[in-house]
């Protein structure tokens, strides 16, 4: 899939991480190892996710579901596919949104990094972490690739639900709040 001049300089704008309201919360020292996952695109690792534990105990249980979210990923972003097959059954068909294969491929990915996301949020027990100015990117990406929303919410509140389902009632209520602050900003972009 041959990408067009603009979407090649949005993507590097369309970071939707931002730690910015972290600094009062955490040492520079935590927020740097949240920043350079996100820098590199990867979950948290065994070794993160025990640093900042050292570094903030009372982190120890939020760290355990961005873990098992991280350990979960696949199976967590293949319900969200299945659902968004689902409820738009013919979207990876010729001249539909998700057509070639590789578009559909992208969305799948996307789900990934939403996933990644809030991973972050969780681990920081802090839903704020999303960036305006990346997301206004977004939309503006997602607009010049024509990227089906209601397809990516869809997926988005699934993997919601799935990734909920793993914790108990208790933990549910600070990670339901990262999906849902990301899920908002997503809802902006089909209002456009």
């Amino acid at each position: 899939m041959q990408l067009s001049e603009r979407a090649k300089q949005l993507i590097p704008k369309a970071r939707i991480v931002s730690f910015a309201t972290w600094k009062n919360i955490y040492p520079d020292e935590v927020i740097a190892i949240f920043q350079k996952a996100d820098d590199e695109s990867r979950y948290l690792t065994d070794e993160d996710l025990e640093i900042i534990k050292n570094l903030v105990p009372d982190t120890s249980s939020m760290l355990e579901q961005a873990r098992l979210l991280r350990e979960q990923a696949p199976n967590l972003v293949s319900n969200a596919r299945e659902k968004v097959l689902a409820d738009f059954p013919n979207i990876t068909e010729p001249d539909n949104d998700l057509y070639p294969a590789e578009r559909a491929e992208a969305c799948w990915r996307d789900f990934w990094h939403f996933l990644r996301s809030v991973s972050y949020s969780i681990a920081g027990k802090n839903p704020e972490f999303t960036s305006q100015a990346g997301l206004e990117n977004m939309e503006l990406l997602y607009q010049e690739l024509r990227v089906p929303v209601a397809a990516m919410l869809c997926g988005l509140e699934q993997l919601k639900i799935v990734s909920l389902q793993q914790f108990s009632s208790e933990e549910q209520h600070l990670s339901g709040l990262a999906f849902d602050n990301l899920i908002a900003g997503l809802k902006q972009f089909n209002q456009a």
